[in-house]
């Protein structure tokens, strides 16, 4: 397997299988922005091949990590070498999670951001057709990071370039940089993420150069999760330990000319609509 950029990362945990053979296990496939993207928005899809048989979860990080946050002991760390400490993190996190590959792309955000850029997609065109994901994770379109929703773009170009019968038969936008509980319950998909709860928080804490760095992810992830579950219904019990809140974007792949715009502002006026109606029931 060959990446369009020198400083790509292909790791695959206990090198058991060639990069071809191990992308081509993969039925659960996460496509983040940065580092430790995948471990907040996926953790219900590394669950499930955790816990099915012939189930394989692959991971790719679009973009190189640039510019994140630092204190403490990274405060000293240049631009260049803490995006070395973030790449090995998520090599550490692929290999707890027991992923059968990770890629990690290295593209500056500002080239995904840019439509039509020739390495990016030959990058994500390479990936898609190097395996059948049954399920494809992404970032959904109403995250409030610019660099998410230009992965987003990207990837969603590159799996409508498929052939028809190639394309993953789910694909789901997830929840990082904006909740997605405000939306309309009928709309949500609610993704088990209370699963290896004792894995979860090491998936999270393994990205230190975050974490001790000055964003508790960890504390904050686990929080929403669980925070979801109990506030998801006013009344039932609670049926799952934790959920991560994702929306259907299958639509936007069967319909490969249908505006992801459009798909996402009716997302809102949905809400619109149910909190009118609710407010007016009452008057």
């Amino acid at each position: 397997m060959k990446l369009s950029n020198p400083q790509a990362d292909i790791y695959v945990p206990g090198a058991d299988a060639t990069p071809e053979q191990a992308l081509a296990r993969v039925t659960h496939l996460c496509l983040g922005a940065h580092q430790d993207d995948i471990e907040i928005m996926a953790h219900a899809g590394i669950s499930d091949c955790l816990d099915t048989p012939g189930k394989a979860f692959g991971g790719v990080v679009v973009t190189n990590g640039a510019g994140s946050p630092r204190t403490g002991p990274y405060a000293h760390l240049t631009d260049e070498q803490m995006q070395g400490v973030r790449r090995e993190e998520q090599r550490k996190a692929a290999t707890l999670g027991r992923y059968a590959i990770q890629l990690q792309l290295a593209h500056p955000s500002s080239v995904v951001k840019t439509p039509g850029h020739a390495g990016v997609a030959a990058d994500l065109a390479a990936i898609f057709g190097g395996c059948r994901a049954e399920v494809v994770y992404l970032h959904n379109p109403a995250d409030k990071h610019d660099t998410h929703v230009a992965v987003l773009h990207r990837c969603l170009e590159a799996i409508r370039a498929l052939p028809a019968d190639r394309r993953p038969r789910r694909v789901l936008g997830c929840e990082v940089w904006r909740d997605l509980d405000w939306m309309v319950d009928s709309d949500k998909v609610a993704l088990d993420a209370g699963r290896h709860p004792a894995l979860a928080l090491e998936l999270l804490k393994v990205f230190d150069s975050q974490v001790t760095g000055g964003k508790r992810y960890d504390l904050a992830t686990m929080g929403r999760r669980s925070a979801h579950a109990t506030y998801h219904t006013s009344h039932a019990t609670d049926c799952v330990a934790g959920i991560t809140w994702a929306m259907d974007l299958t639509p936007l792949v069967s319909n490969p000319t249908a505006s992801l715009e459009e798909f996402t502002v009716a997302y809102i006026r949905r809400l619109q609509e149910d909190v009118q109606a609710r407010v007016r029931r009452f008057a």
